[in-house]
């Protein structure tokens, strides 16, 4: 199937995407769920080259491992766990079994307790030394930061409680302007950590302990905890009421949906995180349940695949033209190279076609005074991927939305036209240019086109939508590894550098010698402890 993909892309590679343009083209190649729309069809897929992507997933056998992964089958094979993120928002529907026990009463007794404790932190109730808690600082790192973060910045417009503070980098002076704005003693501490080990997290976690403690007398009663490791956390102070776990079948990526998200939800409140949980509900349901032909996570994932592995493009570049959603590339960067990023199939041997692409972005217009330069006229093809929502929260300011819309619109469809250099001679003409200087300038403003893009477009940015697109780019992450052949859900990949840290602490601490590694290490630790390192 792949060869003849491969030759199905031969045959139309040079093809203008404008010209597959008739009557039903749009409708043809889009895909909708409730209100949001999924407009694939400003890319070089005709119906054949869906129908052998389609065939290519049927190959795969991805309605079984999505059927497996659902039913609490051990999916993550070389760890051995289920994968259920998606038990985590499975808020009315049936009995989901890991070995065969039902880990929906956990899952909800978990979401009653946040519940709970968000409440109080929001009305009070739960306060810190100097009272009512104004802010909360959420210490993770990955997973436990990169989810809780965009979610927070994206549903902006929903917060009405303490203001949401995040650090994950062991550089100190993360944590250092974070807590410069906080008063020790109405700041709750979250810590985020499932085994309460992660390096980064314990350092940041106990300077902010040290921090508190100038001031408050029992600065761990103000401390909360986002872990399964009781006994590290009693350890650290923290009491059992505070301390939320979750199973070793929720990786960290796919973790904001429970207890991870809890700073989440006491900046947006209960009832905002679970209309996001119904979002995601809503968009699994749709992908276990829809013909391949009518389903966005699918078809998502196929025009990937069509780009990536089949038209030889690395990179993929995600452009919200929604302000709040800035940290959703960054998202996307884990959730999707964490995920793909593999060398190996399921039973160990050599990836044999290229794995997932990279995945980067910003939110629009800012990119375009930026990187769009390169996506418009560069010498590499940049598939690119519009998000756009009907209106924003800033109703009077309507019309500022309106110039967004526009400008999303206008950048695909630049992207698919292109200027042909007849058109640029025609303007350099008007401007009164002629001869070898009409030619040179002309070719400035050629744009070759045919340019791939597709657009998600939806009402408004609201809890729910938010939900969607999380879990939609979560089944596209599994539909494309599915199709590869490879575990989504390790990453032995962060191992090896983790390692090597640890080992070159002491060298960098000045109580080890460097003489087990290589000259170029040795002489950058030697540089860098004569400057104070």
């Amino acid at each position: 199937m792949w060869d003849a993909l491969r030759a199905h892309h031969e045959a139309v590679k040079d093809r203008p995407i404008l010209s597959l343009f008739d009557a039903s083209r749009a409708k043809e190649f889009s895909v909708r769920l409730g209100d949001m729309l999924l407009d694939y069809s400003k890319t070089n897929l005709d119906d054949e080259g869906r129908r052998l992507l389609i065939d290519l997933l049927e190959q795969a056998e991805v309605a079984r491992k999505r059927d497996a992964m659902f039913a609490g089958k051990p999916i993550n094979e070389t760890e051995g766990r289920a994968v259920l993120h998606t038990a985590l928002r499975n808020l009315d529907g049936g009995p989901v079994l890991v070995d065969g026990q039902d880990v929906m009463p956990g899952v909800h007794r978990t979401l009653e307790r946040m519940r709970v404790f968000a409440s109080a932190v929001r009305d009070g109730r739960e306060a810190g030394q100097g009272g009512r808690y104004t802010d909360v600082v959420n210490i993770g790192i990955g997973g436990s930061d990169l989810g809780p973060k965009m979610g927070a910045i994206a549903l902006a417009p929903y917060a009405d409680g303490p203001r949401i503070h995040f650090v994950s980098n062991v550089d100190p002076a993360d944590i250092a302007d974070v807590l410069r704005a906080c008063d020790p003693t109405t700041t709750l501490v979250i810590v985020a950590s499932k085994t309460f080990t992660t390096q980064e997290t314990m350092a940041n976690a106990q300077t902010a302990k040290a921090w508190m403690s100038e001031t408050v007398r029992d600065p761990a009663a103000q401390f909360a905890a986002l872990s399964t490791a009781s006994d590290k956390t009693a350890a650290f102070g923290i009491a059992p009421d505070r301390v939320f776990g979750f199973e070793d079948w929720v990786g960290g990526r796919y973790s904001m949906w429970g207890p991870i998200g809890l700073s989440l939800m006491i900046a947006i409140g209960p009832e905002a995180f679970r209309a996001f949980l119904r979002g995601g509900q809503a968009m699994d349901l749709h992908f276990r349940t829809a013909d391949w032909h009518e389903n966005m996570p699918a078809l998502l994932a196929l025009v990937g695949i069509w780009h990536n592995q089949i038209c030889g493009h690395a990179t993929r570049a995600v452009l919200p033209y929604d302000n709040r959603l800035m940290r959703l590339p960054a998202y996307l960067q884990q959730l999707e190279m964490e995920s793909n990023g593999k060398g190996v199939t399921m039973d160990g041997k050599p990836l044999q076609i290229e794995s997932g692409p990279i995945v980067w972005g910003e939110p629009g217009t800012n990119g375009q005074h930026a990187f769009y330069q390169l996506i418009h006229q560069g010498t590499r093809v940049v598939p690119c991927e519009f998000l756009v929502a009907a209106r924003g929260h800033e109703d009077d300011l309507h019309h500022q939305h309106q110039l967004l819309v526009a400008n999303a619109l206008a950048q695909s469809e630049a992207l698919m036209r292109g200027r042909t250099m007849e058109e640029a001679r025609e303007i350099m003409a008007k401007r009164g240019l002629s001869g070898e200087e009409l030619e040179r300038q002309a070719a400035h403003r050629v744009f070759p086109g045919s340019r791939p893009s597709t657009t998600l477009a939806y009402p408004q940015l609201d809890p729910f939508s938010l939900g969607q697109i999380v879990a939609l780019y979560e089944h596209r992450v599994f539909v494309e590894g599915a199709i590869l052949g490879i575990n989504s859900y390790d990453q032995w990949g962060v191992e090896l550098g983790k390692e090597l840290a640890g080992a070159l602490a002491p060298m960098v601490q000045g109580q080890q010698g460097t003489e087990s590694k290589d000259a170029s290490t040795a002489g950058l630790v030697a540089f860098l402890r004569s400057h104070g390192a």
